[in-house]
């Protein structure tokens, strides 16, 4: 075997979560930062909760509001069009259109 190939291992590498939870464990990296751990996660907490971490369900309510803006949006020029193609098509119902 090669020697200076592997990495480091560390014995007492720290894992530190969001929670503030910390623990031991044998890694390549000295701290390891973690979002969700054995004491703040819902399938062992028991706790139904919604884990968010990338604000994905805000996403896709902002992109839902953006879609029912849109298709509002689209009916209104759908019915701009319309009126404009109603327009009165002969000279008679032209005039009648002034009075």
């Amino acid at each position: 075997m090669k020697a200076q190939v592997h990495p480091t291992f560390f014995e007492d590498a720290q894992v530190v979560c969001v929670c503030g939870n910390k623990f031991t464990v044998g890694s390549t990296k000295q701290t390891i930062h973690v979002e969700l751990c054995y004491k703040c996660h819902p399938f062992y907490t028991g706790e139904q909760r919604f884990v968010d971490t990338a604000s994905r369900i805000q996403k896709f309510q902002t992109k839902q509001q953006k879609a029912v803006d849109y298709k509002q949006v689209v009916t209104k020029k759908k019915e701009e069009k319309k009126k404009q193609q109603e327009g009165p098509k002969s000279l008679r119902e032209m005039l009648m259109g002034l009075k």
